[in-house]
């Protein structure tokens, strides 16, 4: 484990600087729109922009951040009962991991935001990413989802079309919860799930993060208010202005979401899952009680593994990413 964590510690080297930029777009994963906006939605069944200058600002955003990744080495859109969903194969550099790593982002982020972790897990093998249908990104959804049940469906519908028959599932922030949605759902094709910072999984989200959403999800307010929530999710770093930090804020500001409020997790059901699960806590994090998630998370999870990070923010995966991902090889049990 020291020698994969000294490994990936080199290669994060070169890839610098990243420093603040990362932090603050990690953070943003579109947190200001993940309760208020539900509470405003309009009838409209299915997620939408609300114009082609919006869309189009959000695809020269998501064009520009898609850069800093690596070439895919596929683009796959994958048909299922409620839309369209894109997925992205990274051929693996090397490494002996016989099953595939799934990343889900985070709200209004999409594929881009794992630039900076995707060079540290491409060594343990293929990496495929999806973008969250019903978000912003490139999956079109084109029949409404109204609860957990559809949620599961149409994320089981696309691995089970994909060429491989198991993924290690990795979620961040809500994409954390979406795992473990799928995993008390529809476990057919996982064999482990990482979970960095969920929501709604293992704590309620605080009342005064919602209290302190409620300007950023007005999206004709300014932006400087989304930008604030961002850095207040992100432990006070300033946003910067650059291709991750545009798509998110055009994603929030022109994306109208119609998805249901994720259910939380209780912890009767985190006891039925089955699987092994790996759960990164932020210990600064203002989505949840930290010390109660990582509790909840020990007591709850039958084959649960948990890693309280001190001192990281929400922003966890672009503060610490050589430490995810040499907890997610140990994990799983691949060398680079």
């Amino acid at each position: 484990m020291g020698a994969v964590h000294a490994w990936l510690k080199k290669v994060a080297d070169r890839l610098r600087p990243r420093s603040r930029r990362v932090k603050v777009l990690l953070a943003g994963l579109g947190l200001s729109a993940l309760v208020i906006a539900f509470a405003m939605r309009t009838p409209a069944p299915i997620g939408h922009w609300d114009g082609a200058d919006g869309q189009d600002r959000f695809l020269r955003a998501y064009t520009e951040a898609f850069a800093a990744l690596p070439d895919p080495a596929e683009t796959i859109d994958v048909r299922t009962d409620f839309g369209i969903v894109r997925v992205y194969r990274f051929a693996g550099t090397g490494g002996d991991a016989d099953i595939p790593l799934l990343l889900l982002p985070g709200r209004a982020s999409a594929t881009p935001v794992w630039a900076d972790n995707m060079p540290l897990l491409l060594p343990f093998g293929d990496v495929y990413t999806v973008d969250l249908l019903g978000e912003p990104g490139m999956s079109v959804q084109n029949r409404p989802i109204d609860n957990d049940e559809a949620q599961a469906e149409w994320l089981h519908q696309t691995l089970r079309a994909l060429p491989p028959d198991e993924f290690h599932l990795v979620g961040l922030s809500i994409g954390g919860w979406t795992a473990v949605n799928l995993a008390l759902h529809r476990p057919d094709h996982i064999a482990s799930m990482t979970v960095i910072d969920p929501v709604h999984v293992f704590a309620d989200i605080p009342f005064g993060t919602i209290v302190r959403s409620i300007p950023a999800a007005l999206p004709w307010l300014p932006r400087s208010w989304r930008d604030s929530f961002n850095s207040y999710t992100a432990g006070g770093t300033p946003v910067e202005d650059e291709p991750v930090a545009d798509m998110i804020e055009a994603g929030m500001q022109h994306y109208k979401l119609r998805l249901p409020q994720p259910t939380r997790i209780s912890e009767e059901r985190l006891r039925r899952i089955d699987l092994p699960v790996l759960a990164i806590i932020a210990g600064d994090s203002v989505m949840h009680d930290p010390q109660s998630a990582a509790e909840t998370a020990r007591q709850a999870l039958p084959r649960g593994t948990v890693r309280l990070y001190p001192d990281a923010s929400h922003a966890v995966n672009g503060e610490q990413p050589e430490r995810i991902a040499a907890d997610i090889g140990g994990f799983i049990g691949a060398r680079p």
